[in-house]
């Protein structure tokens, strides 16, 4: 890999602004307790992915980058993303729409899935990670968003329950 990035390369790499960008988006538009469920998920896969590293402390593919050493097993890029699409793919095609959005919304994991394995490749091809690291870090993705989507719709603990209740609310709150 030369030293100037190709303009996907460049696109992918500046995904978290992307994701942070659309996601605090959607909770505006919204409102909705369980896109905040959602993203709480995201967060906590993400954080559990970082604590692994931490244990695990298997080294980034890039030495010499300048950068201080960080760890690279699994890669939390590809856990947070994966959550992401795995969670909003497994929304789409088994919960109803959220009525502050078009029908068509069901049809974005056929952006999201595509990108997803987009950022996933872009980690190896970037150098930040391994395969065994993106592998290890799409696995997480997948087990959390699977666990996290079963806790809502199974209502454990009643967090469904409580979330619309707190969105009912916000929503007298708001006035709406």
């Amino acid at each position: 890999m030369g030293t100037e990035l190709s303009l996907w390369l460049k696109f992918l790499n500046q995904t978290p602004i992307i994701v942070c960008t659309l996601t605090t988006a959607a909770i505006i538009h919204t409102r909705s307790a369980g896109v905040v469920y959602f993203v709480t998920g995201a967060v906590l896969c993400s954080a559990l992915a970082k604590s692994i590293k931490k244990a695990i402390r298997q080294e980034r593919p890039l030495k010499d980058s300048g950068r201080k050493v960080t760890y690279g097993m699994p890669s939390s890029h590809a856990s947070a993303c994966t959550f992401f699409a795995a969670y909003i793919t497994m929304a789409c095609l088994q919960l109803p729409v959220h009525p502050t959005f078009p029908s068509s919304i069901i049809f974005v994991p056929v952006v999201i899935l595509p990108w997803t394995f987009m950022i996933v490749l872009s980690r190896v091809q970037l150098g930040h990670h391994t395969w065994p690291q993106v592998a290890a870090g799409t696995a997480l993705g997948i087990c959390c968003a699977s666990f996290w989507f079963k806790l809502w719709v199974d209502d454990a603990a009643g967090v469904k329950t409580a979330a619309w209740e707190v969105e009912a609310m916000v929503r007298l709150w708001l006035g709406q």
